[in-house]
Formats: structure tokens, C-alpha cells, sequence
């Protein structure tokens, strides 16, 4: 079978990845490619991927783009991982308008600037195809609202008539990102990149903004099969949620799709090399303090963050860098869908981060990997200056990703909701049981008791009430060493192979193509 992915994000391409989205199109279309399909991937260039070595403009694609001729290049990549995964980029100027995968817009304007580019990539591949200037696929799969568009065009430009049959296959990886703009009236709008396409608005109108498309909408009303990443999240989105739970106002169309047999929970994969050692803790601040310095070097000013991190490595250097009773970790994006019950007031006032800092005790230490929302910064630096037991790296590094899952004992991941999450399967490899919030991919993963730790409860203060309830039942079996060392055997010993998930693609997504 002939298989077409088209997404925004490729982890398999230096710098292609920013969340999990790109690790799925890293690794399940080599998974797919040893089941014996032909797989292509085509993401936006940004000025970057169309430079890399080998790289070979094939073609340019002519379209017609906000009223104007727009030029796209079509690139060829040399093979990667897979010699049947084929590697394409489209380029143009638009698609490297920050800089970056994804740009910030003000709030007036939410993902106004993303919008139009991938607008832009989504028709040039559209004509790409029609042109076969890409391999004609059997199946379309696209991912989440920034390539949506390509099934609305197939569906309503009469240009792309040859491909309207072609199956498509939309994946959700995380449905509170919806890509809504106006119809008219901007030039960030549906009409003004594309006059005259015709539009079954009642299948793409935003439910609570009739005067706007919803990209996220249209992907899920106009493809044959619609993916959720893991089993419970297709569940939970059937239902009504608030804060981007549940089904983000678009749960009566996911309530149809079910209906219609469209709706598919497929849990995502990890990957499971040889497993590497953990460093000493005493090797961790020559490990931490070089990230802290680069992050220091590329700004102009000095955070408060770093500099309380670069002190507390000296610290521990001074105190002869002794391991701690035990190091609980998490690694994630500072958003208040990871970190929201940390911020929890709790009934005295303070949020729920100090009373976990006052449960794990000055014999036990935290540390925390991540940035994102001013908020969420403050509040872990504010604690990190107050507090001994916390370390607050306030950036990303994949080795200090590495050094988290690796070298810590419990891995933290209260996520308000979490579509399926790498981060758990991570640190579960690694042999680090997991203390999570019972929501999406994190139930379908952590076996609560068995792998790790689960907490739920109707409601944020009853979750952070029950998330320090079991940090106190984990740090209780902690104390007992044989028992502790048995879970995280079984923890390690816990596996979600992607060649599995693409044997579930295979069967549930792409079947009938």
C-alpha cells in the first residue's frame, strides 16, 4: 500500500520535532515500512529542511494563493532510517515567517501566522499531487488542524476532482489546538487564501464561532477515519470537557464519528534500544551546568532560574554531591495542561507544588525540565529560590531529558489531560516509575501499582488532594527496597512497540484503501 503522511512536524529531520507529534512521523513509518508499504512524508522546508545534505528540488508547484501566483519548491531528501520511507519538503518563503515550527501570534490573532503557511503547504501539496509532482498515495494521512486543509480542498476544489476519492485518514494528537480564523474579513481567513472554494460550512464552522472555519472540524468531518492517540482519549473526548479536556466543543462530531465506526483510539509507541547507564549523581552537575551555561550565553539577560540553578550545583559540589533519599523528576512543557494541579492553591492557600515539596522532605530532592508560560516559570523558580529540594531547569535539552529519565527514581506527570504522553514511556524504560493523573494515554500506559502510580478525582482540587495522597503511598514503597526494586522491573519491562501500532493503523486506519 501506498502511504502519504503530511504533517508540520518530522522528528526524523535534524530539528523537525517539538512535541510528540513528531516523534510518531520519526518512527511509525519505519514501522509501516517494515510491513512491507511504501511510505512518504512531506512536511513545510522552513528555509531549513530543503538545505540539508543531499537534499533535490524535483519541481515547483504553480498555485494560486490569496489572489495571487505563489511558486513552491518540491524537495527531494536522500533516505534516512528506512530506505522506504521517502523524505519530501515543500519550500517557500512564508513557511520560515518566525523562524520556527510554530510562531506565537498575539491573543486577537490565535495562530493567525501558522495558519496562513500551512494553509499555503497544505494546497501546494494538493497540487503537487494532482500534478503527480508527489507519488500518487492510496491513503492520505494527515495530522492534526495544520494540514486539515488538504481534505477540505480535496473536498470542495474542483482542481483536486482526481484525488477526491483517494482515503483519508485524519490523526488528533492534541484536539484543544483547533486552528479556528475567520471565513472572510482578514487576510489570515479561509476566503482570502482561497476565493471561491466551495465549503460545506456545516461541516467546518466552529460550533461557538459561526463566522470561522475550524481546521481541527474539518479534518474529523471530512476524512474516512479519524485517530485518537490512545484508547482512553477516545473515550474521553466523546464527552464534554472545560480547560481542553474532553471533546473541546467538538464532541458531537466525534459523537458521530463513533457512530459512523470512523473513530479510532490507537495508542502511540516508543522505541526500546539498549538500554544506556545511568550517570552517578555526582557526575550531574558537569552534566547540568554546561546546558545552564549555553542557555545563559544566548540570552541577554541573566534568569533568575539559571542562576538558582548554577548555585544549587554548587551547593551540592560543596556537600560532596551524596545522591538524595530519592530524586523525583518531570520533564515536560510548562503549559496548564502539564502543570496546572501543581499550581493548585490548596486549602491552606499555597499551591499544591509546596505541599509536594513538604511530603518529599529535604532528604529527597526534585527536578523539574521545562519551560513555557510565564506563570508556571515563576512559580517553579520562586519555589526553587525558597526551597533546598527543587532544581528548576527552565529550558529543554535532550541530554538533560536523558539525565531525567535515566537517573531519577519517580517520574511526576499530574497532566490535567494527556492525549497519550512520551514522557511516562520514557522514564518507564529506563526502569522510573511513573506517579500520573488517570487521564488519556497515561491510563493505557501506567498499571497503578503493578508499573506505577494513578490518581484521579471529580475535580482540580480533589485530583491534587489525591495526587499527594499516592506521592505518599510511592515514597511509603520506597522505603521498602525489595518491593521498589520489583516495580521498577516491571516498569522497564513494560512495552508499546510501534511495530504493533502500525499493524493497528494497517488494520483500523487504512483498510478498505
Amino acid at each position: 500500500m501506498k502511504l502519504l503522511m503530511v504533517a508540520v512536524e518530522n522528528g526524523a529531520l535534524p530539528g523537525g520535532k517539538v512535541g510528540g507529534m513528531g516523534d510518531v512521523l520519526r518512527d511509525v513509518p519505519r514501522a509501516l515500512a517494515a510491513l512491507g508499504h511504501e511510505v512518504a512524508v512531506v512536511t513545510p522546508g522552513y528555509q531549513r529542511f530543503s538545505r540539508l545534505p543531499g537534499a533535490e528540488r524535483v519541481a515547483t508547484v504553480a498555485l494560486p494563493f490569496r489572489g495571487r501566483l505563489e511558486h513552491v519548491g518540491v524537495y527531494r531528501l536522500p533516505p534516512r532510517a528506512a530506505a522506504a520511507v521517502r523524505f519530501w519538503v515543500l519550500e517557500h518563503p512564508l513557511f520560515a515567517a518566525c523562524g520556527a515550527i510554530y510562531c506565537d501570534d498575539p491573543p486577537g490573532r490565535p495562530f493567525a501566522t501558522d495558519a496562513s503557511r500551512f494553509a499555503l503547504f497544505c494546497s501546494a501539496v494538493v497540487h503537487a499531487l494532482v500534478a503527480q509532482q508527489l507519488p500518487r498515495p492510496d491513503v492520505i494521512h494527515l495530522h492534526d488542524w495544520h494540514t486539515a486543509l488538504v481534505a477540505l480542498l480535496l473536498h470542495g476544489d474542483r482542481a483536486a476532482a482526481a484525488l477526491a476519492d483517494t482515503r483519508r485518514v485524519f490523526s488528533i494528537h492534541n484536539l484543544a489546538l483547533q486552528g479556528i480564523r475567520p471565513f472572510a474579513g482578514d487576510e489570515s481567513a479561509l476566503y482570502s487564501w482561497f476565493p471561491g472554494l466551495t465549503v460545506p460550512r456545516g461541516m467546518v464552522a466552529d460550533p461557538r464561532y459561526p463566522d470561522c472555519v475550524n481546521l481541527m472540524r474539518a479534518g474529523i468531518n471530512l476524512c474516512h477515519k479519524v485517530h485518537a492517540v490512545s484508547p482512553t482519549y477516545a473515550r474521553e473526548i466523546l464527552r464534554h470537557g472545560e480547560e481542553g479536556g474532553g471533546g473541546a466543543g467538538l464532541e458531537v462530531d466525534l459523537q458521530a464519528a463513533d457512530r459512523e465506526g470512523r473513530l479510532e483510539g490507537i495508542l502511540n509507541g516508543c522505541e526500546y534500544p539498549a538500554p544506556a547507564p545511568a550517570p552517578p549523581f555526582e557526575a550531574w552537575p558537569g552534566i547540568i551546568r554546561p546546558e545552564l551555561m549555553c542557555w545563559l550565553g544566548r540570552s541577554d539577560q541573566v534568569r533568575s532560574c539559571d542562576l538558582l540553578g548554577l548555585r544549587r550545583l554548587d551547593d551540592w559540589e560543596r556537600a560532596g554531591c551524596a545522591r538524595p533519599a530519592l530524586v523525583a523528576t518531570s520533564v515536560g512543557r510548562m503549559t496548564a495542561q502539564k502543570l496546572s494541579l501543581l499550581a493548585r492553591p490548596m486549602a491552606d492557600g499555597r499551591p499544591a507544588l509546596e505541599h509536594v515539596l513538604d511530603t518529599l522532605g529535604e532528604e529527597r530532592l526534585l527536578v523539574v525540565l521545562g519551560s513555557g508560560e510565564p506563570a508556571l516559570e515563576r512559580l517553579l523558580t520562586r519555589c526553587a529560590g525558597e526551597r533546598g529540594n527543587l532544581l528548576f531547569l527552565g529550558g529543554y535539552s535532550e541530554t538533560l531529558a536523558e539525565l531525567l529519565y535515566t537517573g531519577g527514581d519517580l517520574f511526576l506527570m499530574p497532566s490535567s489531560f494527556e492525549p497519550c504522553g512520551i514522557s511516562q514511556m520514557l522514564a518507564m524504560r529506563a526502569g522510573q516509575p511513573c506517579l500520573v493523573h488517570a487521564v488519556g494515554g497515561l491510563v493505557d500506559t501506567v498499571v497503578d501499582g503493578e508499573t506505577g502510580f494513578r490518581f484521579g478525582g471529580d475535580g482540580p482540587g480533589a485530583q491534587a488532594d489525591a495526587m499527594l495522597g499516592r506521592l505518599r503511598d510511592a515514597l511509603a514503597l520506597h522505603a521498602r527496597p525489595r518491593d521498589w526494586a520489583a516495580l521498577c522491573r516491571r516498569a522497564a519491562a513494560a512495552r508499546f512497540p510501534w511495530e504493533e501500532v502500525a499493524r493497528q493503523y494497517q488494520e483500523r486506519l487504512y483498510r478498505g484503501a
